[in-house]
């Protein structure tokens, strides 16, 4: 059976089953809400440094352009660990993959604050990256192992939207710590609160449902075969095609380039929109912790409401790829032509209207690209080729901090950088509507 036709089967059983089944506590709710808490700290974590960016470019004489190429160093670090976590938890299980991860960002969350300057500061970051990459692929693959398919739609959106509050979370902190002490105590104090996330995370959670002390039948039944897609294959004929595979699939590239622009939106307003509002807009501090909060506000619903969305059409169409395609080539668009209106703002006010308009729209699609991967690929491979999806998006934050700040450095014109990341954004989304319904989806097998 082609992975489509097995697709909609699933989905169409998933949707028939009976109340008395669906009822009751289900295990892999504490693996979610244990999954998510971390990445909360992820990008507490990283919102850190744009949000303690104005205090870093006093103290330190960074130039604008300086402190571009040192936010987008931490994604030299990312990047390659976005793929090797994914592949490392497909062989090794999600568990110890990320809290490896976890313990490793924290402890260079903690010492950015011993950074003295350009070079200091730039090299911290990359290492701060090896740590921060693997989250997107690991939590993938820990849902996929936890969730049946019915709800990876609605599990990527409550974990993937757990980031943008870890920006509603991590500003205010950091406002707050800036304000009683200064850059330095925010770094410490963040990756002490990420030592005890590690803690937590080992004593709760377990690769997958059939070996965690505390699951019942049930938690192992309904993903029994998840379970038996995760063990040894019994013969060479049963392991599924290597990953060169999938990284010839025309909806595996479209679902990378679409999370590239999605990416690029992201982390020019991660790195440089509490700097906008400050040099720009003339907002304080006090208005920082407000401003600057908003837009995360907007996307965490965007991220939760995009995912429960796509699952309810993939219910009822069985077409889930499509429906997650669709969302995305929409997504990108509008938030394309948003992200560019906000050059043209004249009030702070509109700014952040616009900006949290844009958050909400662009987290939308979140969920979709891991979803995607999910429901295409067989659970041997769901963490490299996530991780693979993830690495090529993320070449966006090396791109669109350093370009972006080169750029303001040069022309002093903001509205230029937003027009720009509303192109990159309708090309990815052009892509998704080429090849996001690619026929040759049903060639996997």
């Amino acid at each position: 059976m082609s992975p489509i036709r097995d697709v909609r089967k699933r989905f169409h059983a998933g949707a028939n089953e009976t109340p008395a089944r669906q009822g009751g506590f289900r295990l892999r709710w504490v693996i979610l809400g244990m999954t998510a808490l971390l990445l909360v700290l992820n990008y507490a974590d990283r919102a850190a440094l744009g949000v303690a960016g104005p205090q870093m470019l006093e103290e330190l004489g960074l130039s604008k352009a300086q402190f571009g190429l040192i936010a987008s160093a931490f994604f030299f670090g990312y990047v390659p660990c976005a793929f090797l976590g994914g592949w490392l938890s497909d062989r090794y299980g999600p568990r110890s993959i990320m809290g490896v991860a976890v313990a490793w960002w924290s402890l260079f969350t903690a010492l950015t604050a011993a950074g003295t300057g350009f070079i200091s500061l730039l090299v911290i970051r990359v290492l701060f990256g090896f740590g921060e990459g693997p989250q997107g692929s690991v939590s993938t693959k820990t849902m996929h192992n936890w969730f049946p398919q019915r709800q990876m739609g609605t599990a990527m959106g409550i974990v993937q939207g757990a980031t943008p509050l870890g920006g509603v979370v991590g500003t205010p902190l950091v406002v707050w710590l800036l304000s009683i002490g200064d850059w330095r105590l925010s770094f410490i104090v963040l990756g002490a609160i990420g030592g005890l996330c590690t803690i937590g995370w080992f004593a709760v959670v377990r690769d997958r449902p059939d070996i965690h002390p505390w699951a019942r039948a049930h938690d192992v039944e309904e993903q029994r075969e998840r379970i038996d897609s995760a063990a040894e294959p019994a013969s060479e004929s049963e392991e599924p095609p290597p990953l060169r595979h999938y990284f010839k699939m025309p909806i595996i590239w479209s679902t990378a380039i679409a999370f590239f622009g999605y990416a690029w939106v992201l982390y020019t307003f991660l790195t440089w929109f509490p700097v906008y509002l400050t040099q720009e807009r003339g907002v304080n501090l006090k208005e920082l912790a407000i401003a600057g909060t908003i837009p995360w506000v907007f996307g965490v619903v965007g991220f939760v409401v995009g995912g429960l969305i796509t699952d309810r059409i993939a219910s009822k169409t069985g077409k889930p790829a499509a429906a997650r395609a669709l969302m995305i080539v929409v997504g990108l668009t509008v938030t394309a032509v948003m992200f560019a209106l906000i050059g043209l703002a004249t009030t702070t006010v509109v700014a952040v209207t616009l900006m949290a308009a844009v958050v909400f729209v662009l987290y939308l699609t979140g969920a979709q690209y891991f979803a995607i991967v999910a429901d295409i690929v067989p659970g041997r491979r769901v963490g490299g080729v996530m991780g693979f999806v993830h690495a090529i998006a993320n070449l966006a934050g090396i791109a669109a901090p350093a370009i972006v700040g080169a750029i303001i450095d040069n022309t002093g014109s903001w509205a230029t950088t937003f027009t720009l990341s509303g192109a990159v954004c309708i090309l990815g989304a052009a892509l998704m509507a080429i090849f996001g319904r690619s026929k040759k989806v049903a060639q996997v097998g």
